[in-house]
């Protein structure tokens, strides 16, 4: 009677090094983001305004509707690294000396349906996947946040001044109190989840579940640096969209070139196959 095999033991995906950093270190990336910007010029520019026009559209559907843009406008904020994907290769054509041009926003966006026939077995459909996940949770956020306002507000919020009047400025209650923790709650776990993941799936070979996982760790590992740069994208993002949505057209480029370089200066990620390699074998 031959002896049963031994069970087999779970082994974790291997995940890239993370690197500590100082406190500071966000503000340096930023410097860099401001450099690519400045070198890539119009390019850069086109997409902070093709996010400001998505933003602007985003506030003429819903400004009568205020219970409802309070939420689409977090929401957008949650799939807009998504949105920035070229952004991160323009930083990355930057750092190898290639041109930085419109042929790699083509290529960013559209090189997949040329080499990649099947989505669901080829990884780099992760980004595709992800963002997907994204748009889920901003719909989600909008939802709840619909949902919340219209329930517990004392009378219907159709414009931003009820909100702040009947919400923030509310006597009585703790709707935006309530408002602001939900929306913590949602995110804090997308932060970490994103922090690095979409610049390190574009980047690198590698699984979703693995840029995910490395993403919390950066954020583990760095825990002040990470919520000052959180701090950061938010700030600066309020500041575009207090603007009249006119300052996003600077602001989102500049989160965008700055994500590359933070993804760079927190993962070693030479251990893994660049992106390109998978490209060049599908085709």
């Amino acid at each position: 009677m031959h002896p049963s095999p031994p069970p087999l033991a779970f082994c974790p995906p291997a995940l890239p090094a993370v690197r500590s950093i100082q406190l500071t270190r966000p503000l340096h990336w930023l410097r860099l983001a401001w450099r690519d910007l400045a070198r890539c010029g119009g390019i850069s520019l086109a997409h902070g305004l093709a996010l400001a026009l998505v933003g602007a559209a985003i506030v003429a559907s819903t400004y009568s509707r205020f219970w409802l843009l309070a939420g689409a406008i977090s929401g957008f904020l949650v799939v807009a690294p998504v949105l920035a994907s070229s952004l991160y290769a323009l930083s990355r054509a930057l750092e190898r000396g290639e041109p930085a041009d419109a042929r790699v926003v083509l290529k960013t966006w559209l090189n997949w349906q040329n080499n990649h026939l099947n989505k669901w077995g080829n990884d780099y459909w992760s980004l595709v996947q992800f963002g997907a996940l994204l748009a889920l949770a901003g719909a989600g956020w909008v939802l709840t946040s619909a949902a919340l306002i219209t329930w517990l507000a004392p009378v219907p919020i159709n414009n931003p001044f009820d909100f702040v009047q009947h919400v923030v400025l509310a006597r009585s209650g703790f709707l935006f109190e309530l408002w602001l923790v939900l929306g913590g709650l949602l995110a804090g776990p997308i932060f970490a989840s994103t922090v690095i993941t979409i610049p390190l799936l574009l980047d690198r070979r590698l699984g979703l579940l693995q840029a995910v996982l490395t993403s919390w760790r950066v954020v583990l590992a760095n825990p002040l640096p990470m919520a000052f740069w959180a701090a950061l994208i938010m700030g600066l993002s309020l500041l575009g969209m207090a603007t009249a949505l006119l300052g996003l057209v600077l602001v989102m480029p500049l989160l965008g070139h700055a994500s590359w370089h933070a993804y760079r200066d927190l993962v070693d990620a030479s251990g893994l196959p660049r992106r390109e390699a998978l490209d060049q074998e599908a085709g």
